[in-house]
């Protein structure tokens, strides 16, 4: 299997302010480029695109290509369900959804420290091997996020676990919240073959400082910025696919260019990656990944991802000498349409959900403060 997967997270939309609202026709245009270079990894889940990315799998790839030819991958987060019959609704939802029969790659869902208990008190673990003896499922596996302790004490209660999800990329990989290089360490370890998300780390990647593109421009112009983070997950041993978030068929077009024919970074290449983190990490405020797990139950419909996204691209600014951006436009725009930074409750149930651990709520005070001058 080639290492480039088509992750259905962040697919374009008709409407930017409707999540559910996908351009399938464009993902059609993407799922033939990506099938027409031998590519086959596709991955969903219940709750990507407003709950609508695996219904878009069906439409874009399984009504239209015959089942061997690809790999299906989906998934159960703890969010939805609070029973042991609620486990087999979503799980035959998914199947209605997709069309597919059965699914090649099925991964309980964002596992960590909050969400593992609920896991094991509904015997997830083993409720996902019955389906495999079923033939439901083929391949059994979870994502994580969390410390490399806790991944080595489920990799070591549950080894019948064949493959690992885990937040990889060159910016993660020392830090002290995502600890990218201790949790691939740990599935190492236990020899499980890894499957990479969040390469780009949610575009951040493919849209770093001049300081930073500099230096990858300088040592080859023809790469472009993204396809180095793409390169770099691939390049680590173990690494069995690399989940790309493509939302155009410009994307789409440059990760299938350095990827049909892959070839692993150098260390060279490698240190300069690390040179660029440095770079990337001291402009960063808030390191939202804009997964926007946080905004589905947000009770005052907060657009927290975009607004960390317009706040980033201040705090890069000289603002002491421009005063003023037209971010500030942009967040008078988005709050018409969404609950403002300032509406915050502080009910939590964002960070409850926030892979990367954010601290969600004391991040929005500060933007309502940047926004209410």
């Amino acid at each position: 299997m080639k290492q480039l997967g088509f992750g259905l997270m962040r697919m374009p939309q008709l409407d930017p302010n409707n999540a559910a609202d996908v351009d399938v026709e464009q993902v059609k245009k993407m799922v033939d480029l990506f099938m027409e270079k031998g590519f086959t990894y596709f991955d969903t889940a219940w709750m990507y695109n407003g709950f609508a990315s695996e219904n878009v799998a069906k439409a874009a790839l399984v009504d239209r290509y015959p089942r061997d030819s690809f790999t299906l991958a989906t998934k159960l987060h703890a969010g939805f369900f609070n029973s042991l019959e609620d486990r087999d609704k979503v799980f035959n939802a998914q199947l209605e959804k997709t069309g597919a029969g059965y699914f090649d790659y099925y991964l309980l869902h964002g596992v960590e420290a909050a969400m593992y208990p609920k896991y094991e008190q509904f015997d997830c673990f083993s409720w996902l091997l019955d389906k495999q003896a079923k033939g439901l499922v083929k391949h059994v596996g979870f994502s994580f996020h969390d410390t490399p302790q806790l991944l080595d004490e489920i990799l070591t209660k549950h080894p019948e676990m064949e493959f690992v999800q885990l937040q990889i990329n060159y910016l993660d990989w020392e830090s002290q919240w995502v600890h990218s290089r201790g949790c691939y360490e740990m599935a190492r370890k236990h020899n499980k073959p890894v499957v990479v998300m969040e390469p780009v780390k949610g575009g951040t990647l493919a849209h770093v400082p001049p300081e930073a593109e500099k230096l990858f421009k300088e040592y080859d112009p023809n790469r472009s910025v993204p396809s180095w983070a793409i390169r770099f997950a691939a390049s680590l041993p173990g690494v069995m696919v690399v989940l790309s978030g493509m939302s155009s068929i410009a994307q789409m077009e440059d990760n299938l260019s350095f990827m049909d024919e892959f070839k692993p970074l150098t260390e060279e290449e490698k240190a300069l990656c690390f040179k660029a983190a440095d770079i990337i990490n001291g402009q960063i405020a808030v390191p939202c990944t804009g997964c926007s797990y946080c905004t589905e139950g947000c009770p005052m419909h907060i657009a927290i991802p975009q607004y960390f996204s317009l706040y980033n691209e201040d705090m890069r600014e000289r603002l002491d000498e421009k005063g003023w951006t037209v971010n500030f436009t942009n967040y008078e725009i988005l709050s018409g349409k969404f609950g403002k930074a300032s509406d915050c409750i502080g009910c939590g149930q964002c960070e409850g959900v926030c892979p990367q651990h954010l601290p969600i709520i004391e991040n929005l005070k500060k933007v309502a403060e940047h926004y209410g001058k």
